[in-house]
């Protein structure tokens, strides 16, 4: 039997490929919010990045989500993703 490819993403904070599953995804719907996807079925442009708050953290300093959105991203949902985020 053939084994099946597993789907790999880059996290945007450590820039490390890791499987799809191990990754949270973040989604910039086509209305514009920005949102975390817990089901990662939701439509529109995705970003990935570890469940490590660093990793989140690193991506927004260094404004990763601006370039993967193709967006400016407010502050105020940064702060509001990583509440949901952070344990």
């Amino acid at each position: 039997m053939k084994t099946r490819k597993v789907p790999m993403r880059m996290c945007l904070g450590c820039q490390q490929m890791k499987p799809k599953k191990e990754l949270l995804r973040i989604v910039r719907t086509p209305e514009g919010s920005v949102e975390l996807d817990t089901t990662g079925k939701r439509n529109g442009r995705g970003a990935y990045i570890c469940s490590d708050i660093t990793c989140f953290r690193t991506a927004v300093k260094e404004h990763r989500f601006r370039r993967a959105f193709e967006v400016d991203v407010d502050p105020k949902v940064f702060a509001d993703l990583e509440g949901k985020i952070s344990p």
